[in-house]
C-alpha cells in the first residue's frame, strides 16, 4: 500500500492511496490542477484514479469535487447529506454520484474502505479505514473529539494519518475570535497536539508502522511544535511524519 498526502490542512485536503492496482483519492479540497501536478511529481496520473471519496462537506474537503469528476472522469462516493450540504460550493454537474451511508463498508477492487462516523460539525462526516487484506490504513481527520471506539479502531491499524490540529497555547493567545476558538476546542471541532499524542500513546498497538500528523492549523500550530509535542509524550516509540499544508509529501509505504 502506498500513501501520498497531496495536501493536508484547513486550506485544502486530498490524500492518494494505492494498493493492489486500485487507486483512490480521499477528499477533493485542492484544485484539480494542483492534484494533477502533485500526483505527477510521484509518477501518477490522476486519470487512473478509480474513485474519489468525500469525508464531509466543509470546503477544505469538498469544494473541488465537481472538477475532479468532470475533468478527470472520477466516480464520486459521498453520503447524500454531505452531497446536499456541499452543493453550496456550486459543484456543477455531477453524474450519478454513488451515495453511501456513514458506517458502510465500500468495495473497490480488492480494497475495502470502512467509513467511520465522526462527531465533527459537518453535515454527515466520516473518517476512513482502507484495508487491502494485509494492511489497515486510517485517514482520521476532523474528528470532533476522542469518541467511543476510537482507541480500539487505532489499535487495529498498521498506519495512520491523523489530525494534530492545534497547539493549545497558540490557540488561546492567537487572533481568532472567541467563538471560533470555542468551536475548535469543542466537541465538534478538532484534536490538539496533546490530545492526539495522548491518544496515540494509549491506543497505538505494536502493529503500527508509522503515523503521519495532518490537518495542522496555519494560525495555531507549526510542524515543529506538533512534532516536539508528540515526541515529548510518545518518545521514540513511533516513526512520525507531518503532511504539508502547501505541497505534496513523500510517498509513505506499507
Amino acid at each position: 500500500m502506498q500513501v501520498i498526502p497531496l495536501q493536508s490542512g484547513s486550506n485544502g485536503n486530498c490524500i492518494y492511496v494505492e494498493a493492489d492496482g486500485t487507486r483512490l483519492l480521499l477528499d477533493a479540497g485542492i484544485s484539480g490542477k494542483q492534484a494533477e501536478l502533485r500526483l505527477a511529481e510521484h509518477g501518477r496520473d490522476i486519470r487512473d484514479v478509480d474513485a474519489v471519496l468525500i469525508s464531509h462537506d466543509h470546503s477544505d474537503h469538498a469544494r473541488c469535487l465537481g472538477i475532479y469528476h468532470r475533468k478527470f472522469g472520477l466516480p464520486v462516493h459521498i453520503t447524500q447529506k454531505t452531497f446536499s450540504a456541499a452543493s453550496r460550493y456550486n459543484l456543477g454537474r455531477i453524474d450519478g454520484p454513488h451515495h453511501f451511508h456513514a458506517a458502510d463498508v465500500l468495495h473497490f477492487g480488492s480494497l475495502t474502505v470502512e467509513t467511520i462516523p465522526t462527531p465533527h460539525d459537518g453535515a454527515d462526516g466520516v473518517a476512513f479505514v482502507v484495508d487491502d487484506g494485509r494492511h489497515r490504513l486510517g485517514i482520521l481527520t476532523d474528528l470532533g473529539h476522542v469518541f467511543d471506539g476510537l482507541d480500539s479502531l487505532i489499535g487495529s491499524l498498521d498506519a495512520l494519518l491523523i489530525e494534530s490540529n492545534y497547539d493549545a497555547g497558540m490557540l488561546r493567545g492567537g487572533p481568532y475570535p472567541e467563538f471560533l476558538k470555542a468551536r475548535i476546542r469543542g466537541p465538534g471541532g478538532h484534536l490538539s497536539n496533546v490530545e492526539t499524542a495522548q491518544l496515540l500513546k494509549r491506543a497505538a498497538g505494536d502493529r503500527m508502522q508509522w503515523v503521519c500528523l495532518g490537518h495542522l492549523s496555519e494560525e495555531n500550530n507549526h510542524a515543529e511544535i506538533a512534532m516536539e509535542t508528540h515526541r515529548k509524550i510518545l518518545g521514540d516509540r513511533l516513526p512520525l511524519h507531518v503532511a504539508s499544508r502547501h505541497r505534496v509529501s513523500e510517498v509513505l509505504r506499507l
